[in-house]
């Protein structure tokens, strides 16, 4: 090997790096100028299966991985968030939005007859302005701005290194014999390009690198539709290791894109063998990038238009080929906070976000349920329920831990100002509901010593008790609603019930004063009753902190 070989090699290696992390630099700017609308997407990706593929196609696009689309929607699905059909929608337009790339890839074809309008030689223009704008601009939506403008610039810098460095070998005897073969072998086309997706992880660099090939005419049409069919199959591997380990849900789901692209390939692959039999010229003749776009996207398409209706069937052909799980597998809150909190959510840095955001409602709910118990087990003193408060608190105390490991992930994604400012409130909103916890576990030990110690409330403390407590259970439950919705309605009125729990209870500690001077209750149960207050009182205050993050953010 010469040092001009060696030196083509590092060009090579240096035009991938380039274009995978242009691809990377551009998806990042992208989703952090897409911002909160991934919220929406998410609500909308859940409504029915043809918005799946259009929301798929598009968040595919945006984020420029079909890899990291489905993985997420593994996660979504492992998370109970969509269901199997509408996970299948969702990832037959991924297949569809990952088609943008190879047309990118393609512009600079597209430009032959005029030099200028080739990307690359726009491509240093667009680092410069890019990096002007990070550089000397404050305002975060240019910044996000100037970092797509410098991954473009950089993914068509890489393909234009990739291209010189492949140009001298145009017409090597390696080459032609080795598309030869895979041109006449549909398995090894297939292989060939299914292995450098799973290696490089992404089919769209993969898909790059056969156009970049293509651009200097070193690839035969039926080599590179053999290969393309490979790099698709080869995209659900992506998936396939992510779902290791996961629910048998997440599993089907990895299963489902993988019995897509893989029917998909089998249709395409015999057309293209009786084709390609029938005329052999046009299956040795050379192809370009723009036709790989254009095969590329006719697949896509075609296979999502032949095999939408056939959705259901997917989904049972994935609970065939993947068994049931074994019996008796744990399912508590705990484990399903920890399958939720899934890292597959972390390729998806918005997605990631709004799944802490529904951990901590959860996490909310679990304490009110739990909350609720604890005011009932005052009344009932029934030491089941009384067990089951400090059961559910362990396990609020271990969501708790749970969700701050993933918040601090979260926190050192790509991100933009709003969004770090929801992760901080997150933070500060599963320690005021573990606090809130804490409180429920007072008031059960608090039944447990009444019921020890064989002291009663007379029929009027009772009545008090009743009101308070349905008055800060009331604004413990509004702040959660208040978390899962963004409702300012909902803020306002736990602000109203907070300061209504704080006059309740400066009148009842007043009246139950007169009650211990008048001897009408004991002492001990009065200083219990007081207790229950304090508690009750300070459910509310974390209330009032929960509604205040959410107003912070709107």
């Amino acid at each position: 090997m010469s040092i001009s070989d060696i030196s083509s090699l590092f060009t090579f290696a240096g035009g991938l790096g380039m274009f995978i992390y242009g691809m990377k630099l551009m998806a990042d700017g992208m989703q952090k100028k897409a911002g909160g609308r991934m919220k929406q997407f998410l609500g909308m990706l859940t409504s029915n299966r043809l918005m799946g593929v259009a929301l798929g196609a598009l968040i595919t696009a945006i984020i420029q991985s079909s890899g990291a689309t489905t993985v997420m929607v593994v996660g979504f699905v492992s998370a109970g968030v969509m269901s199997l059909s509408q996970a299948a929608g969702v990832i037959m337009g991924a297949n569809i939005g990952t088609t943008i790339t190879a047309w990118i890839v393609s512009m600079s074809q597209l430009g032959d007859a005029f030099e200028a309008m080739k990307p690359e030689f726009y491509a240093p223009l667009l680092i410069g302005i890019g990096a002007f704008i990070l550089l000397f601009s404050k305002k975060e939506s240019r910044q996000q701005a100037g970092e797509i403008l410098i991954g473009l610039g950089l993914l068509f810098m890489g393909l234009d290194f990739m291209s010189t460095s492949v140009s001298p070998y145009a017409g090597s005897e390696i080459f032609s014999s080795a598309f030869e073969r895979f041109g006449r072998n549909p398995v090894l086309g297939v292989l060939a390009g299914l292995v450098v997706t799973t290696l490089l992880q992404s089919s769209s660099a993969s898909v790059g690198i056969l156009q970049t090939l293509a651009l200097n005419g070193m690839v035969s049409t039926s080599a590179a539709i053999y290969i393309t069919l490979g790099q698709n199959i080869g995209s659900c591997t992506t998936a396939m290791i992510s779902s290791v380990g996961g629910s048998r849900t997440a599993k089907r789901a990895a299963c489902i894109h993988l019995s897509f692209n893989v029917i998909g390939s089998l249709l395409f692959g015999a057309a293209g063998v009786l084709l390609f039999a029938l005329n052999p010229e046009f299956a040795a003749k050379p192809i370009n990038s723009v036709e790989i776009s254009i095969f590329h996207t006719c697949f896509n398409l075609t296979n999502t238009v032949l095999l939408f209706p056939f959705a259901n069937q997917l989904v049972k052909l994935s609970g065939r080929l993947i068994k049931e799980e074994p019996a008796g597998e744990k399912n508590d809150e705990e484990t399903k906070t920890l399958r939720h909190l899934d890292e597959r959510m972390f390729e998806t840095p918005a997605f990631a976000l709004e799944t802490a955001v529904a951990e901590v409602v959860h996490m909310g709910e679990v304490t009110l349920a739990n909350l609720e118990r604890a005011v009932q087990v005052l009344r009932s003193r029934d030491e089941q329920d009384t067990g089951k408060v400090f059961e559910v608190e362990n396990t609020v105390d271990q969501m708790e831990k749970l969700l701050t490991d993933f918040l601090i992930r979260v926190d050192n994604l790509s991100l933009n100002e709003h969004q770090k400012l929801v992760v901080a409130n997150l933070f500060y909103s599963v320690n005021d509901i573990e606090r809130v916890g804490d409180h429920c576990e007072n008031l059960a030990e608090l039944a447990r010593t009444m019921e020890e110690k064989e002291l009663y409330f007379p029929e009027e403390i009772k009545e008090d008790l009743s009101s308070m407590s349905s008055v800060a259970v009331e604004a413990f439950r509004s702040a959660v609603e208040a978390r899962r919705n963004g409702n300012m309605d909902i803020v306002r009125r736990v602000s109203q019930l907070e300061d209504e729990t704080d006059s309740l209870e400066e009148e009842l500690r007043e009246k139950n004063i007169e009650r211990l001077s008048a001897g009408t209750c004991t002492t001990a149960a009065g200083i219990i009753f007081l207790d229950i207050l304090t508690n009750l009182e300070r459910v509310a205050d974390h209330a009032h902190n929960l509604a205040g993050y959410v107003k912070d953010e709107l």
